[in-house]
């Protein structure tokens, strides 16, 4: 069993939530509210929108050493959801894991919806969860995770390809917010 922090109580949040507490991981969750309550996760998910990630560092400073630290951001801009912030050779995790030097920074969660999360499922497929990094053992903890509630996990690579997961993030994330693929819906992986 796996003790879990998510930091971000919406949908993600929720969503990853419910998948933890599938495979009997013990889970908590922090609201902005919970600023006094220290994270005490072996694996901490970042389930906030990209721009309240330096204020969630910057208020938890320290609590994440030695962690899983998991975004699941994808920083694109939020009024016109026409570009990523981040600069093209580099990612929204790059930067949180140069931040965060001793954690483990992973990437996961943010090709996928959160009811294709919840339902385990995008259409006919089971619901699969990329996950890159560069620590093998922080890789296998979170697919461990994901198996356990039914889920695909698939290793991405290292964590140099979290810039390609946050493109086809950004890519269903607009054509959702275009009326082009609804928000039940997604990408699939078949393999």
């Amino acid at each position: 069993m796996t003790h879990i922090s998510i930091i971000g109580t919406g949908n993600m949040g929720q969503a990853i939530s419910a998948i933890a507490a599938k495979g009997d991981n013990s889970v908590e969750l922090f609201g902005k509210t919970d600023l006094d309550k220290p994270v005490t996760g072996d694996i901490v998910v970042l389930a906030v929108p990209y721009p309240a990630v330096d204020q969630v560092l910057a208020q938890r400073a320290g609590q994440l050493d030695d962690k899983i630290v998991v975004d699941i951001t994808n920083p694109l801009n939020f009024e016109t959801y026409d570009s990523l912030t981040v600069p093209a050779d580099s990612s929204a995790a790059a930067e949180i894991a140069a931040k965060l030097p001793r954690s483990r920074v992973v990437k996961a969660f943010n090709t996928t919806f959160a009811g294709t999360l919840a339902e385990g499922t995008v259409g006919p497929l089971t619901t699969t969860v990329l996950i890159a990094g560069d620590d093998a053992d922080a890789k296998a903890a979170l697919a461990g995770v994901v198996t356990a509630a039914g889920l695909k996990a698939v290793d991405a690579g290292s964590l140099h390809r979290a810039r390609e997961m946050e493109a086809v993030g950004f890519l269903q994330i607009s054509l959702a917010a275009n009326e082009k693929l609804p928000w039940s819906g997604g990408f699939g992986v078949v393999n």
